[in-house]
Order: C-alpha cells, then sequence, then structure tokens
C-alpha cells in the first residue's frame, strides 16, 4: 500500500502540477530494480524492463509510464533517472551497509542472502549530485524521426527520455563485508542464506548514455564509494 501511495497516487499530482504550471522539465527518480529479471548485463537504459521483481520496482516502472504519457499528451519533458544503490554520509539506515556496520560492531550475526554472491553497483551520492545537476540542464524534444524498429526505448518521439545512473562496476557482497570488517577490525558472523524474494542477483548498470549526453565521469567506482560511506559512518556514528 504504501508503493503504490507514494509512487502512483503520489506521482500523478506532481506530473500534473507540471502540466499546470508549464514546468520546463521534470527530472525524477526512478531506480535500478525496475531491470528485475534482466540477465543481460551491464543493464543499458534501452533494455526492456517488463519484468520486475518486486512491486516496489513496479510502481517505478509505472512512474516511467506515466511520466511518458505526460509527455506525449502535453509536451512535458521528462526525464527520469534509474539511480543505483546510492549511497554516501546520512544514508538511510535500513540499508545493507548501515545494518551491517552496526550488528558487526555489537558482535551480532548478519544474513548475507545468496550465500554471498550478490554483486551491487554501489555509487557514490556525490556523483548522483552532480548527475542530476546536468541532467536537469539537457531537456528532451520531441524526435518525429524516432522509431521504436531502433530499440531506443529509453527515448520517445515524445520529450522523453531514461538515464541509468551508477558506476558501472559492481562489488561482490562478501568484498563489502571484507571492507567493512577491515575497517572496523572485527570479525563478521555470517549467516548464509537463500536468495531473498524481490531481490536480483546482480546490479551494472551501463552508464554510456549517460556519459555521452551530459559528459559526466564518476569520480569514484563503487569500492572507493563504499570507502567514503564507511568514513562517513565514523564520523557520524
Amino acid at each position: 500500500m504504501v508503493y503504490g501511495e507514494s509512487n502512483l497516487i503520489g506521482f500523478l499530482p506532481v506530473l500534473e502540477a507540471c502540466r499546470a504550471f508549464n514546468i520546463k522539465h521534470l527530472v525524477y527518480a526512478s531506480l535500478s530494480s525496475v531491470y528485475g529479471l534482466n540477465d543481460k548485463i551491464p543493464f543499458s537504459a534501452n533494455d526492456n524492463v517488463d519484468h520486475p521483481v518486486s512491486l516496489y520496482a513496479a510502481t517505478k516502472k509505472a512512474n516511467e509510464l506515466m511520466a511518458h504519457s505526460h509527455s506525449q499528451m502535453y509536451g512535458l519533458p521528462t526525464t527520469g533517472l534509474r539511480f543505483f544503490s546510492v549511497n554516501g554520509l546520512w544514508s538511510r539506515p535500513d540499508m545493507a551497509l548501515c545494518k551491517f556496520t552496526e550488528a558487526m560492531i555489537e558482535k551480532k550475526p548478519i544474513d548475507v542472502f545468496n550465500n554471498g554472491e550478490l554483486y551491487r553497483d554501489f555509487t557514490y551520492i556525490d556523483d548522483v549530485i552532480e548527475a542530476v545537476v546536468r541532467v536537469t540542464k539537457i531537456i528532451p524534444k520531441k524526435d518525429q524521426e524516432w522509431l521504436k524498429v531502433n530499440e531506443a526505448i529509453a527515448q520517445s518521439s515524445a520529450p522523453y527520455q531514461i538515464f541509468n545512473v551508477g558506476s558501472g562496476a559492481p562489488v561482490k557482497l562478501t568484498k563489502m563485508i571484507d571492507l567493512l570488517e577491515y575497517q572496523l577490525g572485527v570479525s563478521s558472523i555470517r549467516q548464509l542464506k537463500t536468495m531473498q524474494v524481490g531481490e536480483v542477483t546482480t546490479t551494472y548498470s551501463d552508464v554510456k548514455e549517460l556519459f555521452d549526453e551530459i559528459g559526466l565521469r564518476h569520480k569514484y567506482h563503487s569500492t572507493r564509494a563504499l570507502q567514503l560511506l564507511w568514513n562517513g559512518l565514523s564520523i557520524i556514528g
């Protein structure tokens, strides 16, 4: 219910307000989970995303479709950004890195799903902010030459576009835990478990489209992003 209320019921008034006030460009957050069962890696914004594995991901794909309909019907320029495992100072305490850090300090076990065979494309918040700022200046335009048969589904004949925002360098979950052990000076108590419902084994972003469009080169690859996040956690905790 919460996902539906925030991502569906909540997003529609945003679109309608943009239309009513003639907003020049709407940039909104999607996420990497929309790729779902897609096993082609790295994930391209032009890949099919018809098979999400969680309700949250399904509502995010719905956001993209809702945005496209407003771009098509009303000419509202919209850009969706599919974020990949964003982290940084003041990040959410319910995310794995924060939860693992707290549990390891308290000498409590941590749940390691899929027996540790998980890979995540960690993206540092500074790179995300830079991408958002630059994208706001790249306003999509109508393109009557666009053809779906060209498989450029991240664009449209409407003023609409989709980009991945990731580091393009996934890190294995066990490597993340190893890094935490090194930084904390403790050993983790790892409880190996089967795959968690609604999760995917790998997130891996193809960011070529983003780089080509806005000229951004990330300052922090995934491992460095984790290092910076841990440093932030040590500062505030």
